[in-house]
């Protein structure tokens, strides 16, 4: 997060276009793996900005790795996410419109260990994910829940 960080400097919480990559990581029974994040409580998915240069799978992979401690195989696009429902305003004021490249994988490896920007995790059925849910992937898991109840 330097990119960001630095550039803060310069245009302090004024609104910025933030390209971020995320994972849905599904088990065996293609529930959803979520994470709740500790600022503001609620369910996300792993995902973060991209650093200068940092291709996007990379950074998806980079994320899974930093806030879940798992490893991502193959993986696949789900999605690319944008617009003004994608405005969010964080709990220090800084604003962006993000730009998310989502990307979904079954193959992941590793034991769940959270890093500080997380409380808890769960796997949830597309059926069960919690309305409280980071409004940034909102739209996301709205497609996921689309198209994993059409698979059933």
């Amino acid at each position: 997060m330097d990119y960001i960080l630095q550039l803060r400097q310069f245009i302090g919480h004024r609104p910025i276009l933030m390209v971020g990559a995320a994972i849905l990581l599904l088990d065996g029974e293609n529930r959803l793996l979520m994470l709740k994040r500790s600022d503001i409580g609620r369910w996300g998915i792993p995902g973060g900005a991209l650093e200068l240069g940092e291709v996007v799978e990379n950074a998806a992979r980079r994320e899974a790795f930093e806030e879940a401690n798992l490893e991502i195989g193959e993986m696949s696009l789900f999605g690319v996410f944008s617009g003004p429902e994608l405005y969010y305003k964080y709990p220090s004021g800084d604003e962006v419109y993000n730009v998310s490249i989502v990307y979904m994988s079954h193959d992941w490896r590793g034991e769940i260990k959270l890093n500080h920007e997380h409380t808890e995790w769960k796997w949830f059925a597309a059926c069960d994910i919690p309305e409280n849910i980071s409004p940034p992937i909102r739209p996301v898991i709205e497609q996921f829940k689309t198209a994993f109840s059409k698979s059933r």
